[in-house]
């Protein structure tokens, strides 16, 4: 079986072990995955300390499933989340709580972004935000347009930032979604709106560590209002600032409460429903009832195709192109 790795700071195609099927698995064919450029690109620089594998987030048909697995079946199309189940790989073996069932209603390509949509949903309810309420989104790579296009489905005020013009237009046309480019523009728009009180949240969803929009978070929350450290940034903040407005500094992690626990992933030990409302699973399993019910629209995300025996070339491709992300082609899904 094949799938794309990164050793020592290249890209290939390699040849792995088919992965073993196990009691609360789902082996599932793969039709379509989703790059996170970002996060993909600093796995292929940790790859000079070791081989490491690429993608975590899917789409495919079940083909066989563990003895306990009782949420999917043979034939069922699903959309998976989370390494090191999933990857850019022929076919993937993963855990009950980490895939969801497709109904016909929902395209694949736009399941492929499973991982993205779960991450954004619990980054959302990191910020605790309640109907009506307003939020402002820092970095429009594709975990804040997934974010920005969630958080209008839910009905709050968003308020976006992002330098790239090109990414800045993609929400242009969203209602609920106030875009800037320029910061100053968008901290005039955020007082004006406010009427000086400042937002709910914020959630900082770009990368490269330190940003000046980090601290300045500060200059638009609300007193008491919550800043969700969503991207690769350093929390560098002004205690004096911080100490003015009372605010509350969070940080997301990944898709939800049980993410890198072995015993809710790979043992499907579920946490008690009315104890962890919204783990991993759930969050996933929301993901997929936004796009069922057609709440959210993630069709420009669907930039680019690449055959699965070209993807060694994708992260290239991306570097030198204007498309925001990329999806892998494998054969099962033609």
């Amino acid at each position: 079986m094949k799938a794309l790795q990164a050793h020592d700071g290249v890209v290939k195609i390699a040849e792995i072990e088919q992965p073993e099927l196990f009691e609360a698995g789902v082996l599932v064919e793969t039709h379509y995955t989703a790059v996170s450029p970002g996060t993909e690109r600093l796995l292929i620089e940790g790859s000079k300390k070791g081989v490491r594998q690429l993608g975590y987030s899917a789409v495919g048909k079940v083909k066989k499933v563990g003895q306990s697995v009782k949420s999917v079946q043979v034939g069922d199309m699903v959309a998976c989340y989370g390494a090191p189940y999933v990857g850019h790989m022929e076919q993937i073996v993963v855990p009950e709580p980490l895939v969801a069932k497709c109904s016909a209603e929902v395209l694949p390509k736009h399941a492929a972004f499973a991982a993205h949509g779960t991450i954004a949903i619990h980054a959302i309810r990191q910020g605790q935000l309640q109907f009506g309420e307003s939020v402002v989104v820092i970095g429009l790579g594709v975990l804040g347009q997934m974010i920005a296009k969630i958080c209008a489905a839910a009905s709050y005020e968003v308020i976006c930032y992002e330098p790239n013009a090109k990414r800045a237009v993609m929400l242009k046309d969203t209602p609920g979604i106030e875009v800037f480019s320029d910061l100053t523009k968008m901290e005039q728009h955020i007082m004006d709106f406010t009427n000086g009180y400042g937002v709910d949240a914020v959630l900082l969803c770009a990368g490269g560590k330190h940003s000046e929009t980090t601290s300045r978070s500060l200059e638009w929350v609300r007193k008491q209002g919550r800043i969700v450290i969503v991207g690769d940034v350093e929390p560098q903040f002004n205690r004096e600032q911080l100490f003015i407005k009372e605010a509350v500094i969070t940080i997301s992690r990944a898709g939800g409460p049980g993410r890198y626990d072995v015993r809710y992933e790979k043992e499907a030990t579920d946490y008690p429903y009315h104890y962890v409302r919204w783990t991993e699973g759930r969050n996933l399993a929301a993901y997929i009832r936004l796009l069922e019910r057609k709440a959210i629209d993630v069709s420009d995300f669907v930039q680019l195709g690449i055959p699965f025996e070209d993807s060694a070339g994708v992260y290239d491709i991306l570097e030198s192109s204007e498309a925001l992300t990329a999806i892998i082609e494998y054969s099962g899904g033609n």
